[in-house]
């Protein structure tokens, strides 16, 4: 199918829909979030539905679906707010970063296959590498190579130790420039299957149970299939985090790795303080009385994703559901 043209009407059963959730490095400056949002949004031919801001973290996630050409331009305006407004020297925060829009998923939601996001993928990181001179690395299914298919491998020695890595010629980027971008780092650009932001915070301020815990659920170490872990501290609250994504939830549920993480720390004698899903989740992830079964902070059916597209879509792009 052709991504570029003009879009039809995001409503329309025939229009192709793509889903995008970048992620930038700024969570504390809200005045700077709302700038870049805004200038995601701007144009009004994408369906706004969720910001989501850690000021621990230090870092935003925006869900954004629409026509592919529509959501092209405004990732292109995203990008390009955050390149005037990020400069990751003075950058600090709870979760490894190597680029003030440090990855940008696209995931296929009807009328369009993952090849279709491969190609929207590799059209929107060559622009951006030529527009700001931004490495540009390709993730997951847009992946040019085995080792760049896993984000967390790309993403490794963050923002100050990229200069040395970018010289390997491993790690060559698949768009742009020999070298770092001064303030603005890197950016991977990837299609994917629908991911899970999920959180588990411990009633404990003790970050070498939770960076232990992580390191027994996560795939790579041995643990549940097709989940991504790491132990983070909320200064802001005093608690320990387990900070998950999960791939496929389908594979292994919500519901498993919380159990997990429960287990394991009660071993320690800690307990689960709560959990909190960072965006939208798909309503067949969820088990019944999901709140009380899994702990969730602040969780409504606003954040089920099939509800909020369904209100945005009704409502017209650009606004907020």
């Amino acid at each position: 199918m052709a991504l570029e043209g003009r879009p039809a009407g995001p409503g329309s059963p025939a229009s192709p829909l793509v889903e995008t959730v970048p992620n930038f490095s700024e969570g504390r400056r809200r005045e700077v979030v709302e700038a870049i949002v805004d200038a995601a949004t701007g144009g009004g031919q994408v369906a706004r539905l969720d910001v989501s801001s850690d000021p621990d973290h230090n870092r935003s996630v925006l869900t954004l679906a629409g026509h592919p050409a529509a959501v092209r331009a405004a990732l292109e305006s995203m990008v390009a707010a955050c390149v005037e407004r990020i400069d990751l020297r003075d950058h600090r925060g709870g979760h490894p970063r190597m680029g003030a829009v440090d990855v940008i998923p696209l995931i296929p939601i009807r009328g369009l296959s993952m090849e279709d996001c491969v190609r929207l993928a590799r059209e929107l990181g060559a622009a951006l590498a030529d527009r700001h001179g931004l490495p540009v690395y390709l993730y997951e299914r847009a992946a040019t190579a085995p080792n760049r298919r896993n984000l967390a491998e790309i993403r490794k020695g963050e923002f100050e130790g990229f200069a040395d890595k970018i010289r390997d010629p491993l790690w060559k980027p698949d768009f742009g420039p020999d070298r770092v971008h001064p303030t603005a780092g890197c950016v991977a650009v990837g299609a994917r299957e629908f991911l899970i932001a999920y959180n588990i915070n411990l009633e404990s301020h003790d970050l070498d149970l939770a960076k232990t815990i992580a390191r027994t659920v996560r795939e790579s170490s041995g643990g549940l299939p097709c989940v991504k872990a790491m132990g983070v501290m909320l200064e802001d609250r005093g608690v320990a985090q387990v900070s998950m994504n999960m791939t496929d939830f389908r594979t292994t549920s919500l519901q498993t790795v919380f159990d997990r993480v429960r287990d394991l720390a009660a071993e320690r004698g800690v307990a689960i303080g709560s959990s909190e899903i960072v965006g939208l989740v798909p309503a067949d992830a969820l088990p019944e009385d999901p709140a009380r079964r899994l702990q969730l902070e602040d969780f409504s059916a606003s954040k089920v994703f099939e509800r909020r597209l369904e209100k945005a879509l009704a409502e017209g792009t650009g606004r907020r559901p």
